[in-house]
């Protein structure tokens, strides 16, 4: 059985642009369904704080933050 040489193909710049194009939407597609996800997800959590704390009832303090940055935490102390 003999086996001919297969021609070469020249449809090189189809497929990269085919394989950049369908990269591109498929991470647009990922990127909307987390976006919306997260979206969905704030209105519920936003929806179950609000349940939760009676009519009147004053929000928690926020937590002091100094104006450097971020939060400092005192070292453990041996006892």
């Amino acid at each position: 059985m003999s086996s001919a040489p297969r021609p070469k193909s020249r449809d090189l710049g189809a497929a990269l642009s085919g394989l950049v194009l369908g990269g591109s939407v498929l991470f647009l597609l990922v990127l909307t369904i987390v976006w919306l996800t997260n979206r969905h997800f704030e209105g519920k959590e936003a929806a179950e704080k609000s349940a939760a704390q009676p009519p009147g009832a004053a929000a928690p303090p926020a937590a002091a933050v100094p104006p450097g940055g971020a939060p400092t935490v005192a070292a453990p102390t041996a006892h």
